[in-house]
This record gives C-alpha cells, structure tokens and sequence, in this order.
C-alpha cells in the first residue's frame, strides 16, 4: 500500500497499524468504537505531520471515525485495502462484521485480518477465566479453517496466511497464570522489558527464533483475503 491507496483500520485500538499507513504515504480512516482512543490516535496523526513522519505534499490524508463494525458510516466500495487486527474474536456477531467488512471494500481491494491463534489462545483461556470474561475480552477461540471458512461464505477470495508474533504468547501464558491485571508481578514486568527491548532493538537472535517458531506459537494468524471483482474468478495466491 501506499500513495493513493485509501486505507481502513478497522478497530484501530492505539493505531499502531494506522501510523504505519500514514507514514508509508496512503490515505488512512482509523475507525473505532473506543472515542479515548481515537483521540490519542488523532492527536499522534498531528505529531506526525508536525514532525514530518509524514507525507509532506499535502495529498495524504489521516482521520478517525467512531462507530460500530456492524454499521459502519462508509460508502459501499470505499477503501481500497482494510485492516482487521484482532477484532472479530471480540464482536459476537462476528459474520455480520465480516460481511460489512466486504461491503466497504472496492472490488479487487484487499484485506489483512488476524485474530489470536487456536492453540496459545486455547491455553491463555484454560490459565485464566478472567481474561476471556472481562467486558470486551474474546468471545470465541478460531481455528484458521473456521476463521477462513466464514470469510469465504462472506464472499472474499482466501490468499496467503501466515503466524506471527511466538514470543508475545509466553508474554500471555505468564499474565493468565499469575492474575491479567497483575502487570507489577516479578515475571510479567520481566518478561516486557524483554519483549519491549526486542521491539527497539530487533537482533537476530530473537528474529531468528521467532521465525523457527512463529508456526508452533505464534500469538496471531494472519489471513489474506480478496473482494473479487464482479464476475471473476480470481485469487490473492
């Protein structure tokens, strides 16, 4: 993506995919039901142009827009790609979102959805009642084939898929273990300087690690999907 693109970040939370966006030179709607967020995420938008993160000719755009993943205010055909980072284990209607999802992207555009991993997310729930019960927590576990199954009945092309992120799950086995809330305990604030500290620093020897083991562990799948154009046969592979 990038110039000339219109872009949704569908359930931008902290907007940390959005600013990416931006910076890459795309147009970027942040969309989110959560108005705290959104105000953080706005007042990064305007860091970010004072300065000069981004675009500097002026025909990059950046804005928020509250409101619900059911309904959202967007034209049929809007955005040319979309974004859908962890979101669709939180709504339970997920297909109803899905289906919205498609209805805003333009044929042909693409589509980035990941939702948390069967089997760390599986363990994450047997650790810790609290963190699936808490309001807004997770209502459902996917696994990719039911994940992939519903957004091909929504109608989209299913593409490549990858997992990512390995050595957040340990991050998360140790928050269910010792209390979700707990961010102070020995071994969680431990663990978070290492992940923050891998974060900044990017070495090798932790990339390589969480390659080898992104497919056994990984904390996300990622999913890559096609709106096809009307009547066309084609795929994202």
């Amino acid at each position: 993506m990038g110039p000339g693109d219109r872009v949704l970040d569908l359930g931008c939370g902290g907007g940390r995919h959005a600013f990416e966006v931006y910076r890459r030179g795309a147009g970027i709607v942040a969309f989110d039901r959560n108005e705290n967020d959104l105000a953080e995420v706005a007042d990064m938008f305007a860091a970010m142009r004072t300065a000069g993160e981004a675009p500097a000719d002026g025909g990059t755009t950046a804005e928020t827009v509250t409101g619900d993943a059911l309904d959202m205010p967007f034209d049929d055909g809007s955005f040319d790609r979309v974004i859908a980072s962890e979101i669709f284990e939180h709504i339970p209607h997920d297909t109803a979102a899905m289906a919205e999802l498609y209805r805003v992207l333009r044929p042909g555009g693409i589509a980035a959805v990941t939702v948390p991993s069967w089997l760390p997310e599986r363990l994450c729930w047997a650790l810790s009642e609290e963190y699936h019960t808490n309001e807004g927590g997770h209502v459902r576990i996917y696994t990719r084939a039911e994940l992939e199954a519903k957004l091909k009945a929504t109608g989209f092309v299913i593409g490549p898929h990858h997992h990512a992120h390995a050595l957040h799950a340990p991050y998360w086995w140790i928050k269910c273990a010792v209390g979700t809330s707990d961010d102070a305990h020995p071994l969680a604030s431990a663990y978070h300087r290492m992940l923050v500290w891998d974060m900044m620093n990017a070495p090798r020897t932790t990339r390589t690690t969480e390659r080898v083991l992104n497919p056994l562990i990984g904390k996300s799948v990622a999913v890559y999907l096609r709106k096809p154009c009307s009547g066309s046969a084609e795929s994202t592979g």
